[in-house]
Order: structure tokens, then sequence, then C-alpha cells
């Protein structure tokens, strides 16, 4: 009887502690989609020798945005095409630096997306970087929801690009990464002031979080992802499997997208993209790219930006 009772009371905190581990994690995923932690800015376009404007300008539903705005040089033979960059979550408009403990417990890796704005720059565009709303110098307004409410951000900043003299109402493009591929898509139904589109491995959110979960959590996924899903909901966010892109795509318009996604994506999925490449009415691609993780889908741009310059030449024409 001693050794069932001592037996017993073994299981108890076994479970006992399986449960707070649950909670736990639970409780950080949850705090990561709901608000996640700021990364500062690392470095400026100055830094790199392009002129730049530190700028701010609300969001269509009145939230504080904070980026900046890079001219193309003088000489410039775009004559007013602007490109504006989303990043993805939880970065900002920089990319990221991969240094957070979720980063770190996930295997993320550095992105510099200013590599990219250096490129277009020097290939003749205007370029605006901004921060997305919960992230970076942009003003609060959780929960994250994966490009549903952050369209109004980009939303926002067409039509502040569309105030400056420098740019050409009617070449306008947008490069959004992961959940900014999301905030392109829902954008993209909501008006026609967006000529040009590249959607970097975009993904419904359900399958993102399933593939995420089983990767980083193994089992434990079963567990963690409801707890943090509910926890998520609490705070005002949707079910996981409500944010869907591919809804939107459908209403893209004539709008040009260019979808890119890697081969080797744990976290998305390349049927997902290749769902919504075929609702949208007027899709390019999608460009599957070798990729041995999630950010060597991203990377892959950043290396060969001449891909994004092309594909605006030939539809931001002159």
């Amino acid at each position: 009887m001693n050794l069932f009772r001592r037996t017993l009371r073994l299981l108890f905190v076994l479970a006992g502690l399986l449960v707070g581990l649950v909670a736990a994690l639970a409780a950080f995923f949850a705090r990561q989609i709901i608000n996640p932690p700021r990364l500062r800015l690392w470095v400026t376009p100055g830094e790199l020798g392009m002129p730049y404007d530190h700028v701010q300008f609300p969001a269509l539903d009145g939230i504080r945005l904070s980026g900046w705005f890079i001219p193309a040089l003088a000489d410039s033979r775009r004559k007013g095409a602007t490109i504006i960059l989303v990043h993805g979550w939880p970065w900002n408009r920089l990319g990221t630096t991969a240094v957070t403990l979720l980063d770190k417990l996930t295997n993320s890796q550095p992105l510099e997306l200013m590599r990219l704005a250096h490129a277009l720059h020097q290939d003749g565009f205007n370029v605006l970087m901004f921060d997305l709303r919960n992230h970076g110098e942009s003003a609060a307004a959780p929960p994250v929801t994966f490009g549903i409410e952050e369209s109004k951000d980009l939303l926002g900043a067409v039509a502040f690009v569309k105030t400056r003299s420098e740019v050409d109402p009617g070449r306008i493009g947008v490069i959004g990464f992961s959940m900014g591929g999301n905030t392109v898509l829902y954008t993209l139904a909501q008006t026609r002031e967006i000529q040009a589109a590249v959607a970097v491995q975009p993904t419904s959110v359900g399958i993102f979080a399933e593939r995420y979960g089983r990767d980083n959590l193994g089992p434990l996924a079963i567990l963690v992802l409801p707890l943090a899903e509910r926890l998520y909901r609490m705070r005002g966010g949707r079910p996981f499997a409500d944010i869907r892109p591919v809804a939107a795509a459908a209403h893209a318009g004539k709008t040009p997208v260019l979808y890119i996604q890697g081969s080797g994506d744990a976290w998305g999925s390349a049927a997902d993209v290749a769902q919504m490449a075929s609702a949208t009415p007027n899709p390019s691609g999608p460009l599957y790219v070798e990729s041995t993780h999630r950010f060597d889908g991203y990377q892959y741009l950043l290396n060969n930006p001449k891909i994004a310059t092309a594909f605006f030449e030939q539809h931001l024409p002159e």
C-alpha cells in the first residue's frame, strides 16, 4: 500500500509539473502574439549613405505609425515609383536581430531588410520602411492580428506616400514578409491604389500555429496551442482558423502579386501559398526557392533583390 501511495503521489507531482509547464508555455506564446517585445532599431539609412526622413503618419484607424522615407536619387529614371516594405511578426522595419528569448527558442535567424531597401534605392525607387502597430516605434494596439488589423497600417502608409511630392501615386508597389505578406493581401482586398505586390511566405495562421508548435514544442504543442489560442482570444484575437489570407487574395483585383515560398519551410506551407496564388486574380508564381528553414525563404529576396526590381519594372512602368 505504501508503494501504491508513493507512486500515486509521484504521479500527482508529475501531473502538476506538466500542467505548470503547459500553462507557462501557453502564457509565454500568448504574450508574444498579443503584444510582442519591441526590437530596437540598430541602423539607419544614413549609415548606408542614403538620404531619409523620419516620418510619422496615422493608420486608417488613427494608430500612430513610425518609419523612414528614403527618397530616390535626384537623377532617378524611375520618376516617382515607390516601394513600401512591410515586415513580419515580431520584427520591426529593419527585420530582426534574432536575439530575443523567442528567437533563440525557435532557432530564428537575423534578417536585414535594410539590404533590400538599399538595393531598391540604388535601382532608383523611393522606399518607405515603417513599423506595424505593436512593433518597433509605432503605437500599441494589441493584439497582433497577423494582417487583418495591420492592413489599416498599410492603407495609412499608402495614403502617406501619396502626400509626398517625390511619389507618383499611380506607381506604388509593396513587398511584405510573412505577416507582412498577409497584410499585403488583406490590404489589396480594400484598395486599388497599389499597382504591384510581392508576398514572401504569407501564411494561414491556423496552419502556421500547428506547424510552428509541432516544430518547436513537439508533443507538448497539442496541449500548449489550444490554451495559448484561448488566452489570445480573451484579449480580442480571432480564432486562428479564421485568419486565412486566401479569402482576401481572391479580392486583389487586377493587381499583380508575386508569391515567393521556401521549399523547406517547416512553419509555413507551400500548398497554402499555392492556394492563395490560385485564388488571386492576377498571380505571378509562386516562385519556389530551395530552403532548409523558413528564414531561408525570406533571405532569398534579400540576396536576390533584382527579382523585385524586375517585377516592379514590369508592373510599374514609366
